[in-house]
C-alpha cells in the first residue's frame, strides 16, 4: 500500500471561507515498504494517487491542550467535548471541530485538538473529490523529533521536597486557627510544587517551517510610501505531546523563543529539503543564525507516518465504503457498463431459450409426425420416443425375434464371453427384470479381461464386491 504525505498551509485569518484555495503543497509519496517514490510540491489536482493519505495540519491551526474527558463514547462525547472546552476559547465551541487523542497523559487527562471545523471540512471535502478517500490528518507538532527529558539535579529536587514538606507542616500546626479549607489549599499547594518543578523543566522542541504564506493583499493608505514588512515565518513549538503554532518576525524568532520557552531546555530545528523550497530561501537565514538543527522534509513525512493521533474524528473519519457524490460521479462510467452487460446477458440468455425451445418443438412434432406413419392406430401421443420403442418391441416379439435383453440372447452372449472360464464353472443363473446374475463357483476365479469380452458381444457386466455375484445386462 503507498502512502502519500502532505505538509498543509496554514489558515490566513484575513481570508473569508469564500475565498479559501489551497496552494501548491509539498508532498512525499512512500511505497508499502516506506521507501520514496516520489517528491515534489503540487497543486491539489496534480499530487499523485495513494492508498492512503497523510496531512500534516499546520500548527496555527490547531489548540492543542490537556482535559479531563467524561467516560463517554460516539456522539455523546461529540456532543460534551464543547463544554470541556469552552472557558478555553474565544470562539464558538460548536462552530470547532474537537479530536481527543486516544492515549491518555500521565495524569489520566487526555489531549485535545481543537480546530475551525469550517476550514478542516473545507480540506477534507477538497482531498476526498480530489479522489483521496482514505485520509488522515495529524498535527505538524506531534511530528518533530522526541528529546529525552532532561533529569533535574538530584540537590534540586530534594530542597523543593523540603520546602513542600515544610509547608504541609506549617498548615497542619495551624490548623486549630485556620479553617480546614485552607489548611487544604496549603497543603495542596505545597504537595504539587515538585511538579511543577519537573514540568517547568520538560523540554521544549521548536521548529522553523519556512516563510509564512501571505494570502491577504496590502493594504496601501493612499500615496503614503510604506516600509518593506519583515518577513515572517512558521514556528512549531512542542512541548511534550502539547503544540503550537505562530508566525512571528524572522528577525525575531530568537527573542520569541527566548520568552516562550524560559529556563526549558530548547531544541530548535529548521526544515530543510523541502521539495520545491526556492521561496524558502530567506527563511532559512535566521535560522541559520539561531545555531538550528537540520530538520529534513523526509524525516518529517516518516514521522508523520507513525503519529497515531488522527484528528479525523466524528463526521470526519474515514469511510471508504460510503458513497458519496464525488465516488458516485466516479463510477457512473463503470455501473453503467455492468448495467449494460447485464441486461445483453438477459436478453441473449432470453434469445436463446427461445431458440432452443423451438428446437424442442420441432424435434418433437417430427418424433410425433414418425410415430403416427409407423402407427397410425396410435390415438394419444405422450411419449412419442419411448411409444416407438415399446411399439417396436412388440412387433419383434410378434415376429419371434429375440429382444437383446432377453434371456437367451443374454445367455448366448455370456457364453461366447467365457473364454478360459470353465462352462461348467456356474453355481447359479437367475434372470429377471432383463438382468441375468450369475454365480461362479467358489474354486473359479474370474480373470480380468472377461468385462472386456462381455463389452465385445453387446453386453455389460458389473460384479458384487461383498457377495461376488455378477450382473449382466445388454450393452444396448
Amino acid at each position: 500500500m503507498s502512502t502519500l504525505i502532505v505538509l498543509l498551509p496554514p489558515r490566513d485569518p484575513a481570508v473569508s471561507s469564500q475565498e479559501w484555495q489551497l496552494p501548491e503543497m509539498p508532498f512525499l509519496l512512500l511505497d508499502k515498504s516506506g521507501h520514496t517514490m516520489r517528491a515534489g510540491q503540487a497543486s491539489l489536482a496534480l499530487l499523485p494517487r495513494a492508498s492512503s493519505t497523510v496531512l500534516m495540519v499546520a500548527a496555527r491551526d490547531l489548540l492543542m491542550m490537556a482535559a479531563t474527558v467524561p467516560a463517554l463514547k460516539g456522539p455523546r462525547l461529540r456532543q460534551a467535548l464543547p463544554n470541556v472546552v469552552e472557558d478555553q476559547l474565544i470562539q464558538d465551541p460548536q462552530t470547532c471541530h474537537i479530536a481527543i487523542d486516544t492515549q491518555p497523559l500521565a495524569d489520566g487527562r487526555r489531549l485535545l485538538a481543537i480546530i475551525d471545523r469550517g476550514w478542516f471540512r473545507f480540506i477534507h471535502e477538497a482531498f476526498v473529490a480530489a479522489g483521496h478517500r482514505n485520509l488522515r490528518a495529524v498535527p505538524v507538532t506531534s511530528c518533530l523529533p522526541r528529546p529525552e527529558a532532561e533529569a533535574v539535579p538530584l540537590d534540586v529536587l530534594s530542597e523543593a521536597m523540603s520546602d513542600a514538606v515544610a509547608e504541609v507542616g506549617a498548615a497542619g500546626a495551624s490548623g486549630a486557627r485556620a479553617d480546614a479549607g485552607t489548611a487544604g489549599e496549603a497543603a495542596s499547594s505545597a504537595s504539587t510544587e515538585a511538579s511543577l518543578l519537573l514540568a517547568s523543566r520538560e523540554p521544549i522542541v521548536a521548529a522553523l517551517l519556512g516563510e509564512a504564506i501571505q494570502s491577504a493583499p496590502a493594504v496601501l493608505l493612499g500615496d503614503v510610501p510604506q516600509e518593506a514588512p519583515s518577513p515572517r515565518v512558521e514556528l512549531a513549538i512542542a512541548r511534550g505531546r502539547i503544540g503550537e503554532g505562530l508566525a512571528v518576525p524572522a528577525a525575531a524568532v530568537g527573542a520569541t523563543l527566548a520568552a516562550l520557552t524560559g529556563d526549558a531546555p530548547l531544541t530548535f530545528y529548521a526544515l530543510t529539503g523541502l521539495p520545491g523550497s526556492e521561496p524558502h530561501g530567506k527563511a532559512n537565514a535566521p535560522a541559520a543564525q539561531a545555531d538550528a538543527q537540520p530538520l529534513t522534509f523526509e524525516m518529517l513525512a516518516q514521522r508523520a507516518l507513525q503519529c497515531r493521533f488522527d484528528l479525523c474524528q466524528f463526521e470526519f473519519m474515514s469511510q471508504p465504503w460510503r458513497l458519496d457524490r464525488a465516488t458516485l460521479r466516479r463510477l457512473r462510467a463503470p455501473i453503467a457498463l455492468i448495467a449494460a452487460a447485464a441486461l445483453v446477458a438477459i436478453v441473449g440468455a432470453n434469445v436463446q431459450w427461445l431458440m432452443l425451445a423451438r428446437q424442442r418443438d420441432a424435434l418433437s412434432s417430427q418424433m410425433t409426425e414418425a410415430l403416427l406413419n409407423a402407427f397410425p392406430k396410435t390415438t394419444v401421443v405422450l411419449d412419442a420416443s419411448g411409444q416407438m420403442t415399446r411399439q417396436l418391441q412388440q412387433l419383434r416379439v410378434a415376429a419371434g425375434e429375440l429382444s437383446p435383453d432377453d434371456f437367451l440372447s443374454l445367455a448366448d452372449g455370456l457364453a461366447r464371453s467365457l473364454g478360459p472360464l470353465p462352462v461348467n464353472g456356474f453355481a447359479a443363473l437367475d434372470y429377471q427384470n432383463h438382468r441375468l446374475d450369475v454365480t461362479f463357483k467358489p474354486q473359479v476365479k474370474v480373470d480380468p479381461d472377461f468385462p472386456q469380452r462381455l463389452a465385445r458381444n453387446g453386453l455389460n457386466g458389473a460384479v458384487d464386491s461383498n457377495t461376488g455375484k455378477w450382473t449382466i445386462r445388454s450393452g444396448q
